[in-house]
């Protein structure tokens, strides 16, 4: 019997985890991507490569990561991150509406899917620098995010294509899948247009894992709302949503948050789309250790809520809802050396200052009167005799405001300043295909299309409203993994 063939269309970590699985039960498989080889990977070369991983101990981490050295495990409190405490993650950020079978999954499935990928030359290391801040000599990993892929994103695309390569899985770049050849026996193929010719590829499964709609302005804003159009788009400019379209077309069913997507703070002047030779750089994660302001030189989030993990995603929406679509986040002294590597970039708009009354005059765009009158509330309404501590929730808070900062909430008041200048990035779209625990794509009926299953972005019913950081990746990988091993069987 001649083997199984299935055509994955997408070439990011899910789709290149479902090629891999499909290859590893016997079949044939055939890549379809979007883009020319050196803009390949989709979303995920556009990462910092984090997994959010389930994991009860240090010897659990070092089985993913060998190259962990003793004199590491010495100085560093690595804890534990269980299954429950995912779970309660996943649901507790998600409002607890994510689909709780699906999010059981991907939380089980999270530890044994990433030393899969370690066996297939995936290298993951400690988060040191972003997860885990040095206090009293010992780095202490916060918020259940510990590990990355060596090289980020596009370091992880480069193992998993390498595998794919190995394995003699074909990848064929500059192939757009137009639709799904479909009949009432379920999905044969698919219809490709390749430099500039429509051809058919046929096969007995095809399992999609072209990413979301959010590089779409029209679909951003027919289901995002009305001012998404005017989001910068954080990663790739070809997950127009083309995926989800053939599956809806074929009779697939919808799910999940679609006014929903993952934004976040990014880069006023960033340009439309990611650009790889700056990455995931552009976005701006230490809001948590300052203040943002919008054009009225107002607060309008709690910078401190909670680990930068669970609000960064949803802060991006707040920001495009301010006056002109942009903040600025503010700085002094005491925590300059806690910034991220991504605010020393040269494409980065920055101000500096000695004073405040200096600082307020350069913050393009804001009402320096504002500013001043809201940062002098703000002094004054801080917690001083709570010690501030980066690694946990410190408690330290302001009392009395508007909008309280509830963490890590210090004065303004040790020059000189800094100032950087955000708006919001989309990075990927809640709303997508309906699938099952085995990853296969359900109709209207909520019955499955033979020969279809589907894995990362376009996957709806997993993220509401917000998603815990790192979770993108690894539910790819799961549920990628998932859809190559039921592609890769004979029903």
């Amino acid at each position: 019997m001649p083997a199984r063939k299935v055509v994955v269309v997408g070439a990011g970590n899910a789709a290149l985890c479902a090629a891999l699985a499909a290859r590893e039960g016997g079949a044939e498989v055939v890549v379809l991507e979007v883009a020319e080889r050196e803009l390949r990977g989709g979303n995920t070369a556009f990462t910092a490569g984090a997994m959010r991983v389930a994991y009860n101990g240090v010897d659990d981490l070092r089985a993913l990561m060998p190259e962990l050295t003793d004199d590491e495990v010495a100085v560093t409190d690595f804890g534990s991150y269980p299954e429950s405490a995912f779970l309660d993650d996943v649901a507790r950020v998600t409002e607890y509406r994510c689909d709780p079978e699906l999010a059981a999954l991907l939380v089980e499935r999270s530890y044994p899917t990433m030393l899969w990928m370690r066996d297939k030359g995936v290298r993951f290391m400690p988060i040191y620098g972003r997860q885990a801040f040095k206090v009293d000599g010992r780095f202490t990993f916060w918020g259940g995010l510990t590990v990355e892929v060596s090289g980020g994103g596009p370091g992880l695309i480069d193992y998993l294509s390498k595998a794919a390569e190995h394995a003699g899985i074909t990848i064929e770049y500059g192939a757009r899948a137009v639709d799904l050849v479909a009949d009432d026996d379920g999905v044969h193929g698919v219809r490709v247009r390749q430099h500039g010719r429509t051809r058919t590829e046929h096969a007995d499964a095809v399992v999609l894992a072209a990413g979301g709609f959010q590089a779409n302005p029209e679909m951003r804003t027919r289901y995002l709302g009305p001012g998404w159009d005017l989001a910068k788009v954080r990663g790739t400019r070809y997950n127009t949503g083309d995926g989800i379209r053939m599956a809806i077309d074929a009779g697939a069913a919808s799910a999940g948050n679609w006014s929903g997507c993952h934004a976040v703070g990014w880069e006023r002047n960033a340009p439309e789309f990611g650009d790889l030779r700056v990455g995931d750089a552009f976005q701006k994660h230490s809001y948590p250790w300052g203040i943002m302001v919008n054009a009225e030189g107002r607060r309008f989030v709690d910078e401190g809520a909670d680990f930068r993990n669970y609000t960064y995603a949803k802060y991006g929406r707040r920001i495009l809802e301010q006056p002109s679509q942009f903040a600025w986040q503010v700085f002094d002294q005491q925590v300059i050396h806690l910034l991220r590597d991504e605010y020393r970039i040269r494409e980065v708009t920055k101000v500096t200052a000695p004073t405040l009354e200096e600082l307020a005059k350069k913050l393009d765009g804001v009402d320096p009167a504002g500013f001043l009158r809201e940062v002098t509330e703000y002094n004054a309404a801080v917690d001083t005799a709570t010690a501030f501590n980066p690694n946990v929730k410190d408690g330290r808070s302001t009392t009395g405001l508007a909008v309280n900062k509830t963490n890590w909430a210090n004065r303004l008041d040790q020059g000189p300043f800094e100032a950087y200048a955000v708006t919001c990035g989309i990075t990927f779209t809640f709303g997508g295909l309906r699938i099952d625990p085995d990853a296969r794509v359900l109709d209207t009926d909520m019955r499955p299309i033979p020969g279809l299953f589907a894995a990362g972005e376009l996957v709806g019913g997993l993220f509401y409203f917000n998603y815990p950081g790192g979770t993108g990746l690894t539910n790819g990988a799961v549920f990628g993994r998932i859809a190559g091993i039921g592609a890769a069987q004979t029903p």
